[in-house]
C-alpha cells in the first residue's frame, strides 16, 4: 500500500508541475508585449497562497515529502510569475498587486505559521493548517465557477484551453486517490470537488466547443468578462 501510493503521488507530483507551469504562455506574453494587458493578478496570488499552506502542511504532516517537493516547486514558479507581473504592470495595478501579495501570501502564512508555534500540538498543528489549506482551496474555485459561466454566456470555449481543463481534472483524480490511499481527508476534500468541477468543465467544453460565439474577444474584453482561471492544488 505505501508503495501504490508513492508511485500515485509521483504521478500527482507530475501532474501539478504541469499545472503549476501551464501559465508559462501568458508570462511569456506579458513580457515579450511588456504589459500585463487585461490579465488579473488575483488568481496567482491566491494560487501561491494555496502552495505555500499545502508545502507548511507537507512538513509537519508525517510522510508529507510529496507535498512538500510539488508545492515547494509551484510556491517558486509562481513567486517568478507574479514578480513579472509586478514588472510588467502598470502602476495602479502594481500597487494592487503588492498589497494583495503582502496581506494573502505574507500575512495569512506568517500568521498561520506563528499561531501553530503557539505551544499546539502537532496533531492540532496538523489539523489547523490542514483546515486551512482545504479552505482557501475550495474558495479559489471561485475563477473556475466564472471561467464556466463566461463560456455559457458567450457559447465560447476561447478563454477555456481544453488541455489545462484536462489536466486539472486528472490532477484532481490522482490526488483524490492519494488521499485515499494514505487517508488524508483534507487534501482529499478539495481535490474530490476538483474532480467534480473539472467534469463539469469538461462537459461544457463539449457541448460548447463548435457553438457559434455569441460575442467576439473584444466584446468580452471591453465588458470585463474575462477572468483567468486559477489552479488548485
Amino acid at each position: 500500500m505505501e508503495d501504490l501510493s508513492f508511485l500515485v503521488g509521483v504521478l500527482g507530483n507530475i501532474a501539478t508541475s504541469i499545472v503549476y507551469l501551464s501559465p508559462s504562455g501568458t508570462f511569456y506574453r506579458i513580457v515579450k508585449n511588456k504589459s500585463t494587458e487585461e490579465f488579473d493578478s488575483l488568481p496567482y496570488i491566491c494560487m501561491l497562497l494555496n502552495s505555500l499552506l499545502w508545502t507548511y502542511y507537507g512538513m509537519i504532516k508525517p510522510n508529507g515529502l510529496l507535498l512538500v517537493t510539488v508545492n515547494g516547486f509551484g510556491s517558486i514558479v509562481l513567486a517568478i510569475f507574479i514578480f513579472l507581473y509586478l514588472i510588467f504592470a502598470p502602476p495602479k495595478m502594481k500597487a494592487k498587486t503588492a498589497v494583495m501579495a503582502a496581506i494573502l501570501d505574507v500575512g495569512v502564512m506568517v500568521s498561520a505559521i506563528f499561531i501553530t508555534r503557539l505551544g499546539m500540538e502537532r496533531k492540532t498543528q496538523i489539523n489547523f493548517i490542514g483546515f486551512l489549506s482545504t479552505f482557501f482551496t475550495i474558495i479559489s474555485y471561485g475563477s473556475p465557477l466564472a471561467a464556466m459561466r463566461t463560456v455559457v454566456t458567450t457559447k465560447s470555449v476561447e478563454y477555456m484551453p481544453f488541455f489545462l481543463t484536462f489536466f486539472l481534472c486528472i490532477n484532481g483524480i490522482i490526488w483524490t486517490v492519494w488521499a485515499v490511499l494514505v487517508r488524508d481527508y483534507f487534501v482529499g476534500v478539495p481535490n474530490g470537488t476538483g474532480v467534480v468541477l473539472g467534469a463539469l468543465q469538461l462537459v461544457i467544453y463539449a457541448i460548447y466547443r463548435n457553438a457559434k460565439p455569441l460575442k467576439s474577444a473584444i466584446d468580452i474584453l471591453e465588458e470585463g468578462c474575462i477572468h483567468e482561471q486559477l489552479i488548485p492544488n
